[in-house]
């Protein structure tokens, strides 16, 4: 029950009365004033107070219900560690079937991580950047991406020729850029649409 309408003789007494109910602190929630109390004269005209209640919604702990039940419904028990610098959340997941939620190269998990992106900003007046890890993935793959980053520059230099990268999310392309950023003889750049997204390593002219 996230929202509830109660009534009491004045509106404070209507608002511990939802609270009540809905089992939570006045910090917790939002008061909407419906009807004021109004006493009367003789017993006659009076009213009582009419509020509605609200729970004020976290969207941080909304991702965190939301991880835990695509978890759970995957067969994935897990555990979730939140830190959070400003507007960039970062959810560390852990368990014993991990493997399952990140999936071939983390395609499952950057899905998961994409629909958690949905969720935290579809419950929140500022924008949240989700960043979402599996005991230590994403380290693990940005060090495999810049050893295949260089193993394609010196592969692009040899036989001069552009090499396209698979599809990458926009995460996983900035390491490749930044990884051949500094590297003689080759540049960079991005082509393909949404999903098809991709870099392709060219080899510059003249240098080797």
């Amino acid at each position: 029950m996230k929202e509830i309408t109660a009534v009491g003789q004045t509106v404070d007494a209507a608002v511990e009365s939802a609270l009540a109910q809905l089992k939570t602190t006045k910090n917790q929630v939002e008061v909407i004033v419906v009807d004021e109390e109004r006493k009367g004269f003789l017993g006659f005209g009076s009213r009582s107070a009419k509020v509605i209640v609200k729970k004020k919604v976290d969207p941080v702990e909304s991702v965190k219900n939301f991880l835990k039940d695509v978890s759970e419904k995957m067969g994935v028990p897990i555990e979730i560690r939140v830190k959070q610098n400003g507007k960039n959340i970062l959810y560390e997941l852990s368990g014993e079937k991990i493997a399952l939620l990140i999936g071939k190269r983390g395609q499952t998990l950057n899905s998961i991580q994409y629909l958690a992106q949905l969720v935290i900003n579809r419950e929140s007046t500022g924008y949240f950047k989700v960043i979402l890890d599996a005991e230590g993935y994403r380290e693990r793959r940005k060090q495999a991406l810049i050893h295949l980053a260089e193993r394609i520059a010196y592969k692009a230099v040899k036989i001069g020729k552009e090499i396209p990268l698979e599809p990458m999310p926009a995460d996983e392309r900035k390491t490749i850029h930044t990884a051949l950023v500094s590297f003689k003889g080759v540049k960079t750049y991005s082509s393909g649409e949404d999903a098809k997204r991709h870099i392709i390593v060219a080899p510059i002219r003249g240098k080797k």
